[in-house]
């Protein structure tokens, strides 16, 4: 993979937009998603759907935003900068992600613009991120709408009631989320314990293709679900496909993981600094 993906100077990069909450300790959330994004080679841009109060061990608090704001945020930046894909993470709760819904139907996203689904439902921690009543508004608003969606395994838990266990479990998953409407499921195997490799695996209602990569001895994986969702978008945005822009994000996730870095006393991120170029400035 290329350690360099700068774009030409003085030539406006594909542009990104992550629909998230803000992680105060900078691991996860929308900070994740900026950080890869600058990192892939594309611009990033956002709408924050909550802020919360989080270090490396634990979130202590969550703000919301008006959902009219969040959904104005997307508007703004769609009309004027322009939007060439689009993830989510946190979305926290029922009417947030209806006025999300609607903003993306106005300006495209979803139709026109690929639009990766990452349903976020619980930190790392366990603490929850998404309202009980919001998981059903998960699977009939932004499912339908959803280029990809890519759940972890306690994720397809909540949303299928399905229990992976193996990876003839984790087809029975994709099948089940793909009857939500989505055009391609992602079901990731990192907490597929169980498993020596990490597989994550992708369906689209006729062919799985399987994605294989190490299983690291690695307690700091803060981030790793917003990381890998928004390196995929950031292919999407260069006009690759799926199937291409999931490879890539396989790729960057299992280096990010490889060389992620303690921090405070709880769980570190997974890093992208190895995409940082070397050339002086």
């Amino acid at each position: 993979m290329s350690t360099s993906l700068r774009p030409e100077a003085g030539v406006t990069p594909p542009r990104c937009l992550t629909i998230a909450g803000s992680d105060s300790g900078g691991g996860a959330g929308l900070q994740a998603d900026l950080r890869t994004f600058f990192a892939c080679g594309v611009h990033g841009m956002t709408a924050i759907t909550a802020v919360t109060v989080q270090n490396s061990v634990a979130v202590t608090g969550v703000v919301e935003l008006p959902p009219e704001t969040v959904a104005a945020q997307i508007r703004a930046v769609a009309t004027d900068i322009g939007v060439h894909a689009a993830k989510t993470g946190m979305l926290a709760s029922t009417p947030i992600i209806e006025a999300i819904a609607e903003a993306c139907d106005e300006v495209g996203i979803g139709r026109d613009i690929p639009f990766v689904v990452d349903p976020v439902a619980a930190s790392m921690g366990g603490d929850p991120l998404l309202a009980d009543s919001a998981l059903d508004a998960f699977r009939k608003l932004m499912f339908p709408r959803a280029t990809l969606i890519t759940p972890n395994l306690d994720e397809v838990r909540l949303l299928t009631g399905i229990d992976v266990k193996d990876r003839s479990g984790q087809r029975d998953a994709a099948r089940a989320l793909y009857e939500y409407g989505p055009k391609w499921v992602l079901v990731k195997g990192g907490h597929l314990w169980s498993d020596p490799r990490c597989v994550d695996l992708l369906y689209d209602g006729s062919e799985f293709i399987e994605y294989e990569g190490p299983r690291y001895d690695q307690p700091h994986t803060h981030g790793s679900g917003d990381t890998m969702a928004s390196s995929i978008s950031s292919r999407l945005a260069r006009g690759e496909s799926v199937p291409e822009a999931v490879e890539f994000g396989k790729r960057y996730i299992t280096r990010a993981v490889a060389d992620a870095y303690p921090l405070g006393a709880g769980h570190g991120p997974v890093s992208g600094f190895w995409r940082i170029s070397e050339d002086p400035v």
